[in-house]
C-alpha cells in the first residue's frame, strides 16, 4: 500500500470549511483469495464543505467482512467499490464545521463514509447520535448495522422464542456476539462456534453463551453434537448462520422439526478461490419441515425504530454489550486491520480502526 504525502491538518481559520485529509482508494481488484496491501493506496486530498453541509472529522471506522466482496466486480447485493475512488463504510465522527443549524460543531455523528479522515456531507447523509450513557462506537456495533443485522435475524427471520435452543456461528464476531446475547435476553439456550480458544472463552464468559466450541478442534458435526448434549437438549430450534459450508450442514443435521435457519453471512466463501461445497443433507429440510431464509438489512428499514428502542434499553441495562477490537490506529493502518479481520486473527466483536492516530 502506497501513501501520498501523509499529513493531516485541522480546518484552517482562513477557510474553516476546508481541510487537508487522507483517504484509502482501491487501485486493484483482488484476482482471487485474500486482498493484498498493494490493492489500495492512501491519497491526500482537499475536503471542502459547502453551503448547507457539515465537515466531519472521522474518529473511528468499522471494517466489515462484506467489504471483501465490494473489492471485486462480481454481482452482489451492494455495488462494488470504484477503482481509483475512496472506499466507504460505517464510521463515527464529530462535526468540525457546520452550515446546518441542527448539526452544530461538536455533534457526535455516524455515517457511511469511513476509510477517510475528513468528509463533507449533506444533512441527509449524516445522523446525530445519542451518547447519553453510551459510547459513540455503540452506534457502529449493537446500535448500528451490526446490531440491527443480529436483531432482524433473530426477531423477524428466525422468530426466536423463549426456551429455544439456538446455535450461532462466528459467535465472537460483531454480529454473532450480539445475536447470541439477544437470544439469551429472550430466555434461550445458546451454543456458539468460534475460531480460537480465546474466542470460545469470550463467548461464554463475556457474552453469556451457555457453551461454545472451537471449530478447529475436530469435525464440526461432532463438536456441535457434543455441545447439544452438554446443555441437555435434543436438538436445535434456530441456527443463525454467519459461515455456511460445513457449519450449515452440521446445523441442518441437528435441527428439530419446524426449526428455523437465518442466513446472515457466508464467511467460508469470502476469500475462497474455488467453489465451497454446500450442505449435502437438504432432504432433511423436507422431512423436518425446516425453514431457511436469507436476508438483507436494507429490506427491513421499516423496523429500525423498533430495533433502536429495544436495543438501546438492552445496552443501557447491560443485557447486551457491544464488543470491540481495535485492529488499527490511524488511516495508514486501516487496510492492514481489514486484512486482520478477514484472516480471523484475534478479533473479538466489532473490528474497528481509530482514525485519531
Amino acid at each position: 500500500m502506497s501513501t501520498e504525502h501523509p499529513s493531516t491538518e485541522h480546518p484552517s481559520t482562513e477557510h474553516p470549511s476546508t481541510v487537508r485529509s487522507r483517504e484509502v482508494h482501491l487501485v486493484n481488484r483482488p484476482s482471487g483469495g485474500a486482498p493484498k496491501s498493494d490493492d489500495v493506496t492512501i491519497v491526500e486530498v482537499d475536503v471542502a464543505a459547502g453551503p448547507g453541509q457539515v465537515l466531519v472529522r472521522n474518529t473511528v471506522m468499522s471494517v466489515e467482512p462484506y467489504m471483501r466482496g465490494r473489492m471485486s466486480e462480481t454481482t452482489s447485493y451492494v455495488a462494488p467499490f470504484g477503482l481509483g475512488e475512496p472506499m466507504d463504510g460505517p464510521a463515527t465522527g464529530v462535526v468540525a464545521w457546520s452550515d446546518v443549524p441542527e448539526l452544530p460543531v461538536g455533534t457526535d455523528v455516524v455515517h457511511q463514509f469511513g476509510w477517510r479522515e475528513y468528509v463533507a456531507l449533506d444533512p441527509a447523509d449524516v445522523e446525530a447520535v445519542d451518547v447519553d450513557g453510551l459510547k459513540p462506537t455503540d452506534h457502529l456495533g449493537a446500535l448500528g448495522q451490526t446490531g440491527m443485522t443480529a436483531w432482524i435475524g433473530m426477531n423477524i427471520i428466525a422468530k426466536v422464542q423463549p426456551g429455544d435452543t439456538v446455535f450461532v456461528s462466528s459467535a465472537a464476531g460483531g454480529v454473532g456476539a450480539v445475536a447470541g446475547q439477544l437470544a439469551k435476553a429472550k430466555g434461550c439456550t445458546v451454543i456458539g462456534s468460534c475460531g480460537s480458544a480465546d474466542k470460545v472463552a469470550a463467548a461464554v464468559k463475556d457474552f453469556g453463551f451457555d457453551t461454545a466450541f472451537d471449530y478447529h478442534d475436530g469435525r464440526i458435526r461432532d463438536l456441535l453434537r457434543g455441545c447439544i448434549e452438554e446443555v441437555g437438549k435434543p436438538g436445535l430450534d434456530v441456527y443463525f448462520d454467519n459461515v455456511g459450508a460445513e457449519h450449515l450442514e452440521a446445523a441442518i443435521r441437528e435441527m428439530n422439526e419446524h426449526g428455523r435457519i437465518a442466513l446472515c453471512g457466508m464467511i467460508a466463501v469470502y476469500n475462497a478461490t474455488e467453489p465451497v461445497p454446500g450442505p449435502r443433507n437438504l432432504l432433511l429440510m423436507i422431512w423436518r419441515r425446516l425453514r431457511m431464509e436469507g436476508y438483507l438489512l436494507g429490506d427491513h428499514e421499516d423496523a429500525r425504530g423498533e430495533f433502536l428502542a429495544e436495543m438501546t434499553e438492552l445496552v443501557r441495562r447491560g443485557e447486551v454489550t457491544s464488543p470491540e477490537t481495535y485492529v488499527g490506529h490511524g488511516i495508514e493502518e486501516a487496510f492492514a486491520g481489514f486484512q486482520t479481520l478477514l484472516e480471523g486473527r484475534a478479533v473479538i466483536g466489532k473490528a474497528l480502526v481509530s482514525l485519531e492516530g
